[in-house]
């Protein structure tokens, strides 16, 4: 009998399997019958981008996280929970996100930088133009 959430995993590595296009091998269960799908560990890796790269903006915003704000907005700084799954698996405090300013915009707009590890000297900063549906990695040095 399979389980609620043996059942749900199932399904998920499933559709996982098939929505990236690799072929399914069954793993082996001693104690059960039921058909399990190895899923990738990272199906797709987060590119680079220099920070020369990125709007003019997102090198004001990551010189305020450095030096620790102050920031213009009240959510700046406040822990960024990788609902999306697409950042590498942290503690759930581990990365904060913080407004890169989109010129012309009445509201926060859509850009940010997610910094991971120590809130003013990140162990990586994270880039997005889109929201969350996407990453860069940052390369302050480029």
């Amino acid at each position: 009998m399979r389980t609620p959430t043996a059942h749900k995993f199932s399904a998920l590595a499933a559709v996982a399997v098939f929505s990236i296009g690799l072929t399914a091998t069954p793993a082996t269960a001693s104690t059960t019958t039921q058909t399990r799908y190895a899923v990738p560990s990272a199906v797709t890796a987060i590119p680079s981008c220099g920070l020369s790269t990125l709007p003019s903006e997102a090198a004001t915003t990551l010189r305020l996280i450095h030096s620790g704000g102050p920031f213009p907005y009240s959510q700046d700084g406040t822990v960024f929970q990788n609902r999306e799954g697409i950042l590498p698996a942290k503690p759930s405090s581990y990365y904060h996100e913080y407004t890169v300013k989109t010129p012309g915009s009445s509201t926060r707009g859509a850009r940010r930088l997610i910094g991971g590890g120590a809130l003013t000297t990140p162990v990586s900063v994270y880039y997005t133009g889109d929201h969350y549906a996407s990453f860069c990695l940052v390369n302050e040095n480029g």
